[in-house]
């Protein structure tokens, strides 16, 4: 009987054992700098809070063309690299994590908006997912100028005109010969509707694409804006493993772009997290291609100044929300109001005490109507706060003030609430007019699994 049970566990065992033996070959190739064959990952299961229509019909914007291609950078079968080409005179802005062990490509990229280059020549953007070429040395450096130097030989471009971008795995050598061997194929299928293949192609434990597109009417002729996006783990402000591209045909100065995305990014994507990690590789690259017949935006305190900033915050705003609600796991999606802070940093500690709390993302997992853990957020925050003053609701539902719960308390009204997929949670600390709003999602088993097995 003993040797019946000691047989059939180790039939038990065996897969286990395989996929230990495989994990400490790969470990051994690559300590002796041997490149190792893609592996083979099943996608996971699109979340629950995905957009119901799935990746919404983007405008195709002049000036803009777009290629994705299996570059086996980490995975075989995976689409994992893509391209971007830009027309002659196209402005490019951007904004990046502001990590202190940020990625080579968040530094070349960072050096080469920095130098501002010609814009005469044009542009491209390429961008690898499976493998965030951070923590990687000088090596590191190299792959950048590598890839990028493929794509500016075969584009015709300057090397200062290509900007690149890496997301996946950190600490590992990024194999930029895998890329670089995709470049004329990526050329060849340069394409001004492929802007969804592209959002496929940058994606690592996303479950779906993320995409959003705004129009506004300028003076001569329509402005269009698209823009992707990707981001589900490791999310958290600045720049919250986040990678965003938005291109616009509008007449603008790259200057004028810088200044208009940079005042918008704090209430969008930095006003946003999944787990209060922040990436080493988060970039946003803004292109304006010129495209459009309506005359330059060059004074930014004009009507179409106003309306193509507001038009532009909208698609920021959208393809934030899209990560958060694509978080690793999530089950639901929350917005966290807080007013009546004294300051606005205030309001800004408070808002991320409560969305980064894991107690609270918890109790929000199990339906569980706890508020009492987001008055512990509140009192750990370090914002100043007063108990009587404090007025705390879950949607409409009002629960506590005045430093105590509401005597018409429903727990099961509340808990009823709680069950919705789209959560509010609101904090009035009636101290000031100070306010901010942050989104958050869920801490579920699944945010567990997918991180505890990132690197198989």
């Amino acid at each position: 009987m003993a040797k019946k049970d000691k047989k059939d566990g180790g039939k038990k065992d065996a897969p286990k054992l395989r996929k230990l033996k495989a994990k400490v070959a790969k470990l051994k190739s690559r300590l002796a700098g041997e490149s190792v064959a893609p592996a083979v990952k099943k996608p996971l299961a699109v979340s629950p809070l995905a957009p119901r229509g799935g990746f919404p019909v983007l405008p195709v914007i002049g000036g803009v063309e777009f290629a994705a291609a299996a570059a086996g950078v980490r995975y075989a079968g995976r689409t994992d690299v893509m391209l971007a080409r830009l027309a002659p005179g196209t402005a490019i802005a951007g904004a990046f994590t502001r990590s202190s062990t940020r990625a080579a490509c968040v530094l070349d990229c960072q050096a080469k908006l920095a130098s501002g280059g010609s814009a005469e020549a044009g542009a491209a953007i390429v961008v690898n997912s499976g493998n965030a070429n951070a923590f990687t040395g000088a090596d590191g450096q190299q792959a950048v100028d590598r890839v990028t130097g493929a794509v500016a030989e075969a584009l015709g471009l300057p090397a200062s005109r290509v900007f690149s971008s890496s997301t996946g795995v950190i600490g590992e050598p990024l194999p930029w010969d895998r890329i670089a061997a995709k470049v004329d194929e990526l050329k060849g299928a340069l394409d001004d509707e492929g802007i969804e293949d592209a959002a496929r192609a940058i994606m690592t434990t996303d479950t779906f694409p993320k995409g959003a597109c705004a129009e506004i009417e300028g003076d001569g002729g329509p402005i269009r804006i698209a823009g992707i996006s990707k981001g589900s783990g490791m999310i958290a402000p600045d720049m919250a493993t986040m990678l965003v591209y938005i291109f616009t045909d509008a007449k603008i100065s790259a200057r004028n772009l810088q200044k208009i995305l940079s005042r918008n990014v704090d209430n969008t994507f930095n006003a946003i997290t999944v787990d209060s990690d922040t990436s080493t590789s988060d970039a946003l690259l803004l292109a304006a291609t010129g495209a459009s017949d309506a005359a330059e935006i060059s004074d930014l305190r004009s009507r179409v100044a106003k309306e193509f900033e507001a038009a532009l915050r909208g698609v920021m705003l959208d393809l934030a929300q899209q990560v958060v609600r694509d978080g690793e796991g999530a089950t639901k999606f929350v917005e966290v109001q807080v007013t009546g802070a004294e300051t606005a940093e205030d309001a800004k500690r408070v808002a991320f005490a409560i969305a980064n709390s894991p107690l609270v993302k918890t109790a929000i997992a199990g339906q569980d109507a706890n508020w009492g853990r987001v008055v512990m957020a509140v009192g750990k925050s370090g914002a100043k706060a007063d108990r009587d003053r404090l007025a705390i609701r879950f949607g409409d539902i009002l629960v506590a003030e005045k430093g105590w719960r509401v005597p018409d308390y429903s727990e099961a009204m509340t808990s009823a609430y709680m069950k919705g997929d789209e959560l509010v949670i609101g904090v009035d600390l009636g101290l000031g007019k100070a306010a901010y709003t942050a989104w958050t999602c869920d801490l579920t088993h699944g945010y567990i699994d997918i991180n505890a097995d990132y690197r198989s």
